[in-house]
């Protein structure tokens, strides 16, 4: 086993556990600003949207990506349901189910860790390196994170014009 190979056993558990622990401090109690849900909501839809245009040619993939983004917008409806709102006389606050929020995000880190696993070892050798598009089941975890998170976003906006209705009618 080579010094590279052993630094990558190593620094990938050092990896996820950063990755996790930046998560989790994001799935705390947060200000609702609407620019980042607007932001949030455009930016996991393109994380949708882009890799469907690259997959007309590939019906296997295309529909993993699909089925993805219907089970992460189910995820996301399920996880406002669970969501705490706050209306403050300091602004509007949110608290994402913090659970399932972090493993949503971890499944798609765990999926790019894989690629970079994969491409790592296939180095030197005739197999071409996969493309992020190849796989099913990374569309599918692809799928599912994004379609979450817009789903989230967009909920949180719905939630914001609703509070802004009812200020208009007091």
């Amino acid at each position: 086993m080579s010094l590279t190979t052993l630094a990558l056993i190593a620094l990938v558990p050092l990896l996820v556990w950063r990755i996790y622990s930046r998560i989790k401090n994001q799935m705390t109690r947060q200000r609702s600003i609407v620019s980042r849900h607007y932001t949030g909501l455009f930016v996991f839809a393109a994380m949708v949207l882009v890799p469907g245009t690259e997959l007309g040619d590939r019906p296997f993939q295309l529909a993993a990506l699909a089925a993805g983004a219907i089970a992460g917008i189910a995820l996301g409806t399920y996880g406002l349901s669970r969501t705490r709102f706050e209306d403050t006389p300091e602004g509007y606050f949110f608290t994402p189910p913090s659970r399932m929020g972090i493993l949503v995000a971890m499944l798609l880190v765990a999926r790019v860790i894989y690629l970079g696993i994969e491409i790592y070892m296939n180095q030197g050798s005739s197999h071409p390196n996969p493309r992020f598009t190849d796989s099913p089941i990374t569309m599918l975890c692809l799928g599912v994170t994004a379609a979450y998170f817009a789903a989230f976003s967009a909920g949180l906006m719905r939630w914001r014009q609703r509070k802004r209705k009812e200020i208009g009618k007091l």
